[in-house]
């Protein structure tokens, strides 16, 4: 499992790069909001890139207590793992 939330930090430092042209370090600690000032297009545009690149589904309501890069790799990582069907 932390493989898999490794890689899938590694996939949000790549969609901050290169789709939101974010600039500076990105690490498990940083909080989404604060650190790396992303707005609710943002955020959008992260939840679908994790969605298409690992074949899960985040909700709204996945949202509530999702506070930093960890808390996102280890949701993304626990949907992945319930989800049989998905190939990474």
């Amino acid at each position: 499992m932390a493989e898999l939330e490794g890689e899938v930090v590694a996939e949000i430092r790549r969609i901050l790069g290169e789709e939101l042209e974010w600039k500076g370090a990105v690490e498990p600690s940083h909080d989404l909001l604060k650190d790396l000032q992303l707005d609710s297009l943002g955020l959008t545009v992260l939840a679908v890139g994790l969605e298409n690149r690992f074949r899960v589904k985040l909700s709204e309501e996945d949202a509530v207590g999702i506070t930093t890069v960890a808390d996102l790799a280890r949701l993304v990582s626990t949907r992945v793992v319930a989800s049989p069907e998905v190939q990474r």
